[in-house]
């Protein structure tokens, strides 16, 4: 379950990459500390070294103030001597002594303290060395001419060590146990802090990622609930600007649609049944009637022909049904050629004629050339479609005015009526699918019309507008690309 969630997925890539910085990090403090303990040893080491090769040099007198009786010095230095420079053109400036000052160093045994070893020119055994030098110390391997001052490592000794110009050789070495100790300690306390400093960025980052996921718990919640059928849900995210609130708001709008679909698709259902039922009662009705007794040839033509009426319209209302859900789906294939708008809206006319003259409506055009890329056939069905309601909800003896023209790249054909008009209430819905603003005008329409319309002008990446005053007439504008 813990590497099923992204939090605690994302905290431990965090943990491991933090572990191995802080690691490297702690390998190099503690090498560079035990770099700098060491490189300070040395420098003692050296110091020691100097001292006794400056009291190697010649004879010495020490100084009974500095040093009394019976005291015995520690570390010493290269001021406890008063030593005269040795001609260089004399190598054997004599046998091999210290001052007696020195010879309390050589007497200690305390093991964790220097010790010291000195050598004669040309012989490999120890001319003297201290009562705690460990055992099996040799003589370095050093040609005479180097007289430069070196470091060894011995097990757990370090050692420095000077040949002399006279070839007798000096070392002063340590134990370095305490040295080492003290940097296992500091490797202690680095990696106790590294652990503080991991848990407290850890516990930063839980808090952080508890915080910066939250939004993803909604909006999982949210889909379960819409998942489970409640489309009223939506996602309450505080931050939208951030990525996930973005992401909420596209989500929300997303839960919008679907909700306003659903809703649609419930009343298209609802209205669709409601439609097919009554010409289906018809047909019941009339088959029943008529088969309840003997009927005379004008019974049964009559019968037959509120039948056909009522199968007619089931008919109509199928195939209209039809042509939206292909639209919908985008199924329907539309041939797109070159044509002037101008040329479709004059056969339109010519074709609803009939009907404009039974009611006595005069229609004007003013016709521009207008060029689109369309599939003909569609843009007359809308262009028939909006004259025959121009005509069906005007009154008789009035007037409808059509135009196109070409207007920001764009083909605009205007359908202006001076009918009843359409309630500002019910201006909104004209397009719905079923929707019928006049139900005393609605004999043998399905309430598809516009619905269909709409469809085919944004199939052909087009929109289409209304605007009307009650008792003034309506106008339609459509726009198609030109």
């Amino acid at each position: 379950m813990i590497f099923n969630s992204i939090k605690w997925r994302l905290l431990l890539w965090m943990a491991f990459l933090l572990i191995l910085i802080l690691t490297g990090l702690g390998i190099a403090i503690c090498h560079i500390h035990l770099a700098d303990q060491l490189s300070q040893f040395d420098d003692r080491l050296e110091g020691q070294v100097a001292t006794l090769t400056a009291a190697l040099s010649g004879p010495v007198t020490p100084d009974p103030d500095e040093h009394p009786p019976g005291e015995t010095p520690g570390d010493v230095s290269a001021e406890q001597t008063n030593r005269p420079s040795p001609p260089v053109d004399q190598p054997d400036a004599g046998p091999l002594r210290l001052p007696p000052a020195f010879d309390g160093l050589f007497g200690t045994r305390n093991t964790n303290s220097f010790y010291f070893v000195l050598w004669a020119h040309g012989d490999p055994a120890p001319f003297r060395e201290s009562a705690n030098a460990p055992d099996g110390v040799t003589r370095p391997h050093v040609s005479n001419k180097d007289t430069g001052t070196h470091i060894r490592v011995r097990h757990r000794f370090r050692e420095a060590y000077h040949v002399t110009e006279h070839g007798d050789c000096v070392l002063v070495g340590r134990i370095v146990d305490s040295e080492y100790e003290e940097a296992r300690h500091f490797a202690l306390l680095i990696f106790f802090s590294g652990a503080g400093v991991l848990g407290l960025i850890l516990a930063a980052a839980w808090w952080l990622l508890v915080r910066a996921l939250r939004p993803l718990e909604k909006i999982s919640a949210a889909a379960l609930k819409i998942a489970s059928g409640d489309l009223s849900q939506r996602i309450n995210v505080p931050e939208t600007e951030s990525e996930l609130g973005r992401l909420a708001a596209v989500l929300n709008s997303t839960f919008a649609r679907l909700e306003t679909a659903f809703a649609q698709q419930r009343q298209f259902t609802s209205d669709a049944s409601h439609e097919l039922r009554t010409p289906i009662s018809v047909l019941i009705s009339e088959a029943q009637t008529t088969l309840a007794r003997e009927r005379t040839p004008d019974d049964y033509r009559e019968a037959l022909a509120a039948s056909l009426d009522a199968a007619q319209k089931m008919r109509r209302l199928t195939e209209s049904l039809l042509e939206l859900a292909r639209l919908d789906a985008g199924q329907e294939m539309l041939r797109r050629e070159n044509t002037n708008l101008a040329a479709i809206v004059q056969d339109s006319v010519k074709f609803v004629r009939a009907l404009a003259v039974a009611r006595r409506v005069q229609i004007h055009c003013d016709l521009a050339e207008a060029k689109i890329f369309c599939d003909a056939s569609r843009i007359a069905q809308v262009v028939t479609n909006l004259l025959t309601n121009a005509i069906n909800y005007n009154y008789d003896e009035g007037e409808i005015w059509i135009t196109t023209h070409i207007e920001g790249g764009a083909a605009v054909l205007t359908v202006v009526d001076s009918g009843l008009g359409i309630a500002p209430s019910a201006l909104p819905r004209v397009f719905e699918r079923f929707f019928q603003a006049d139900e005393s005008r609605t004999a043998g329409n399905t309430g598809l019309g516009l619905s269909i319309c709409k469809a085919i002008v944004e199939a052909h990446g087009g929109s289409i507008e209304v605007s009307s005053s009650l008792g003034r007439g309506s106008t339609f504008t459509v726009y198609l690309p030109a």
